[in-house]
């Protein structure tokens, strides 16, 4: 059995874009609800944590001051949108978004640090994955995921990432941005890019330079099922196993991709995370000393969301198939 830290807090409840808005406040709670009801939160195996703000230090390892100023001004100001219509501005966005990158960054400090004894974290607010270094886009402000792997490489010294994405949207913030780091191994399987934003993440996106090879897209067809993703999923295993051998395994376990999601057109039910969740489990004991982390990410259906980030964090508490 493992030991694996859940953050929750009414902090990681502040991002979100009203009720309206498809990244609303409420999905938290919706995973929590469910984590009480499956008596999660006394399991011996779960160590509940609060969530951490992050300093502007941390979000600077990845994104460019003039942005992280541009943030916190619209922040007091409250109004208009960050990109062309997806992220709206509120007042307080840059602390919300500062909490969630923080949080990020204590699930990794927590794993490098092994206090108290924890081998695996879940952030079910984090995996903003669609932000540049200069830019917000698709609900996403800060890239947590981008300054999570500075930060392992700059305070830790780890140098192989395995980062895994099976959100229903293409990971285009994390790969553009490491798309020729020969050492940050991608595998995002996700919708194809004819079908969904952001119209990215074609199979022959394989990264660039000396990182050819290190990157590997597969985008699935609409109503793809669960037998067609443990199928995909099968390359991403083999790809780890052969080539990325990781010090770090990072997790982006989006919810989108579950039938009946209003926003995408994949047809997996919870078994397809639970699957993803423990291959990545098995093989993040086997070369990363046990370091996983878990970041929740998209996700609009709300009974999706509890259901497939449950299957993830049992996955994590699990011992390793």
């Amino acid at each position: 059995m493992c030991r694996t830290a859940v953050f929750f807090g009414d902090a990681l409840a502040r991002y979100g874009f009203g009720n309206l808005h498809p990244w609303h406040s409420k999905r938290i709670f919706d995973f929590w609800s469910k984590f009480k009801n499956e008596n999660l939160n006394t399991s011996a195996q779960v160590l509940i944590k609060d969530p951490v703000s992050a300093d502007e230090e941390s979000i600077l390892t990845f994104h460019e001051r003039d942005y992280v100023d541009l943030v916190k001004k619209s922040s007091e100001i409250g109004s208009g949108f960050l990109d062309f219509g997806d992220t709206p501005v509120f007042k307080g966005i840059f602390e919300a978004s500062s909490d969630v990158v923080g949080t990020t960054v204590e699930c990794l400090n927590l794993l490098m640090k092994r206090l108290p004894e924890v081998e695996h974290v879940f952030n079910p607010i984090g995996g903003l994955h669609h932000a540049r270094r200069d830019s917000a886009a698709g609900f996403c402000v800060f890239n947590d995921i981008g300054i999570a792997i500075r930060i392992a490489r700059k305070r830790y010294g780890i140098k192989r990432i395995a980062y895994v994405d099976i959100d229903a949207h293409h990971g285009d913030g994390v790969y553009y941005e490491f798309e020729n780091d020969p050492l940050l191994f991608i595998a995002d399987i996700h919708e194809d890019g004819r079908f969904l934003y952001p119209g990215t993440g074609s199979r022959l996106e394989v990264g660039i330079g000396e990182a050819e090879g290190t990157k590997l897209n597969i985008p699935m067809e609409p109503k793809s099922t669960d037998k067609d993703f443990i199928l995909a999923f099968n390359q991403i295993e083999n790809f780890i196993e052969d080539l990325a051998k990781p010090e770090l395994i990072i997790l982006q376990c989006g919810a989108d991709s579950l039938d009946g999601d209003p926003i995408a057109h994949l047809r997996y039910s919870p078994i397809a995370h639970r699957y993803a969740t423990d291959v990545l489990h098995r093989l993040a004991h086997k070369y990363a000393k046990g370091r996983l982390v878990a970041l929740g990410g998209g996700g609009y259906n709300r009974s999706n969301i509890a259901n497939a980030w449950i299957e993830v964090v049992k996955s994590l508490i699990s011992k390793p198939l």
